[in-house]
């Protein structure tokens, strides 16, 4: 049987704790495919590359926080299409901005310029320079000091970003100096430059020899830096709060530890934000609310900057954008009118102060209702919820049971992911509200509640 609206709103009444001390959720089981969804799932299984492990059902339409089905059931998206639906789906804003620009320029190339592209540029510099990041202290005073180049997906903004250390290595150091530190439990992206850097065997191995001149460190051990970051390091790559790894998050006293090594050697330091930037923690970056020492030289982004429209960027100090001439780098799509022209208006209401305040209280809410689930599971959860903001995880002492729990969520009309070997990752939309997290922390509970039953 299909779960309804009713049926969903209804469980997430009996789970709260205000309601029953015993969280517990009946199992539901996924229907099997109607006629019309198995022909789309048989088109799909003749023409489409099959790398994809997803389930039986397809999904046609969305609304905010959530999606519908061809078969009409209806799921609470707490996955936002992996952490990119920023204002949710088929935003009016959005919609009228896509099809407002569609209706004048859709592509021109890069030979020539765009009215959009310096805008969205112009953006992301004076709102990293206001709320903080990239080396600057938070401040309201205008000043120069980063440049932006576009492209179309976060791993070609950290190819671009790897090319650009690679470059400002030749130039600090000459040839011996381009070597690249990555750490474990990263993702950057699957072309083969980011994948080299991307250090988990199930992702490279397949594709091995990779890209050579890569050293591997972990996150928070500051014992290895000096091994790690050496005189021939042109460039260290690191996201601040790991997503796809498991929701890790770096000390900012590590951090700065990091940066102080980086700037011993005259290595490039890259943040990739692609997962936990633009908003997802409250501000610009999940490193403004960081102290400067601990500050990336370039910081890469893509996911939610266009609300699932592709587009990609890298933001660097001018310091390192000086190396970049004409000829040095590029792209056929990257920087479009229409991908800029989403990206400002995204940008724009995210920057906004009342938007910016109801992440953060929600942000605040979220936290409450994720920790109370270690203390009602104890030797099932690990005691402390991972991440800050809006991404955040579930680590389990069993690595078997973050799949499990997402096929069971799922099932009762909720979506979240995995992340990492053992972790339920959390990365709704960044206008999500109180009711939805009840209601998706609810079905969670349940399901771990459930899970001595599967």
């Amino acid at each position: 049987m299909h779960r309804t609206r009713t049926s969903i709103r209804a469980t997430a009444r009996f789970c709260r704790p205000s309601a029953a001390k015993s969280v517990r959720t009946m199992s539901v089981a996924t229907p099997e495919p109607t006629p019309a969804t198995k022909a789309l799932l048989d088109l799909s299984a003749a023409y489409v590359l099959p790398v994809y492990a997803r389930p039986d059902f397809v999904l046609s339409h969305g609304h905010g926080s959530y999606v519908y089905d061809t078969a009409g059931k209806r799921y609470l998206d707490f996955s936002a299409g992996i952490a990119v639906n920023a204002l949710g789906h088929a935003d009016e804003g959005v919609v009228k901005t896509i099809a407002e620009q569609a209706g004048k320029l859709l592509h021109t190339s890069n030979v020539y310029h765009n009215e959009w592209a310096p805008r969205l540029a112009e953006l992301l510099v004076t709102l990293t320079q206001r709320e903080g990041g990239l080396g600057f202290a938070p401040s309201t005073a205008p000043s120069p000091g980063a440049k932006a180049f576009f492209s179309n997906s976060g791993t070609e903004a950290n190819e671009g970003a790897l090319k650009i250390a690679r470059k400002v290595g030749k130039d600090r150091g000459g040839e011996k100096k381009m070597r690249i530190a990555c750490f474990e439990n990263s993702f950057h992206g699957r072309s083969m430059g980011a994948l080299s850097v991307t250090t988990n065997p199930k992702y490279q191995l397949p594709f091995a020899p990779l890209l050579p001149g890569i050293d591997v460190g972990r996150v928070n051990d500051v014992e290895g830096l000096e091994a790690l970051v050496t005189e021939d390091t042109c460039a260290v790559i690191i996201e601040p709060i790991q997503g796809e790894g498991g929701v890790n998050s770096a000390d900012a006293e590590w951090l700065a530890k990091l940066r102080a090594r980086c700037n011993t050697v005259g290595a490039v330091l890259i943040f990739d934000e692609i997962q936990c930037g633009l908003y997802r923690t409250g501000r610009i970056w999940a490193h403004s609310a960081l102290p400067v020492e601990c500050h990336p030289d370039v910081v890469t982004m893509a996911k939610p900057l266009a609300n699932g429209y592709p587009i990609g960027a890298v933001l660097m100090r001018n310091s390192i954008a000086e190396t970049m001439t004409a000829g040095t780098h590029g792209t056929t799509f990257g920087g479009s009118p229409l991908a800029c022209a989403v990206g400002h208006h995204v940008l724009s209401r995210l920057s906004e102060e009342t938007f910016a305040a109801q992440i953060n209280a929600t942000s605040v809410y979220l936290d409450e209702r994720l920790s109370e689930l270690p203390a009602k599971f104890p030797g099932v959860l690990e005691g402390k919820v991972r991440g800050r903001g809006l991404i955040r995880g579930l680590g389990f002492v069993d690595a078997g049971h973050p799949g499990s729990v997402v096929e069971m969520a799922r099932a009762r009309g909720v979506f979240v992911l995995t992340a990492g070997k053992n972790v339920v990752r959390i990365v709704p939309s960044l206008n999500v509200g109180r009711e939805e997290v009840d209601t998706a922390i609810d079905v969670i509970a349940g399901c771990i509640a459930d899970l001595d039953s599967v």
